[in-house]
């Protein structure tokens, strides 16, 4: 293998063990505990090597946790269309994947980032989890399609905030989901 393939592999090992290493430090101590030395410390560099593979230091990293958790999202919510419906179960996968993932569901939904969003500026996998969730809903055009999209992220949102700070009852996490699919199942394609 060439030494620039070995350099670049090399680069990228180091880079998705920054963002795992981020991600597990949040998932189980929170984000106030991750910081550009804790990271370096945790992965066994110096602080000036992790700030070459990401320049603006834990603002980067976060966005990068970021973009690889609608990533994850969009996976998740990718389901088939079928008999049972696709609207269920990617309701069902979006708010299994908040629940599974509070950290990084807070990074995503909460935090503040240079991502653009609802613009020609975001990035294509967030793209791509809002065309899932208009695939979803559908709609009677292309802007009553965006605006119920919207609606049914927003709801998913409420949903998995409200849940992640024990404030919803989870003995009522089935008949929720039924009545969210029931709220946009008008003109959803099922």
């Amino acid at each position: 293998m060439p030494r620039y393939a070995q350099d670049t592999r090399r680069i990228l090992e180091r880079e998705a063990r920054i963002i795992q290493t981020t991600r597990e430090i949040a998932e189980r101590e929170g984000w106030s505990a991750v910081t550009v030395r804790r990271l370096a410390e945790a992965i066994g560099v110096s602080q000036p090597i992790l700030y070459r593979h990401f320049p603006r230091g834990r603002e980067e990293i976060v966005e990068r946790v970021v973009i690889d958790g609608y990533a994850e999202l969009a996976k998740a919510m990718d389901v088939p269309d079928d008999d049972t419906g696709t609207l269920p179960a990617l309701i069902a996968a979006y708010l299994a994947f908040a629940r599974e993932h509070p950290a990084v569901y807070e990074a995503m939904a909460s935090f503040r980032t240079g991502i653009a969003f609802a613009s020609s500026d975001t990035p294509v996998v967030l793209r791509q989890g809002f065309a899932l969730l208009e695939r979803a809903v559908g709609g009677r055009d292309g802007r009553d399609t965006a605006v119920r999209a919207e609606l049914l992220w927003s709801t998913l949102h409420g949903i998995s905030q409200l849940e992640a700070h024990d404030r919803l009852d989870s003995d009522l996490d089935g008949l929720r989901e039924e009545a969210v699919v029931a709220l946009f199942a008008a003109h959803s394609p099922q």
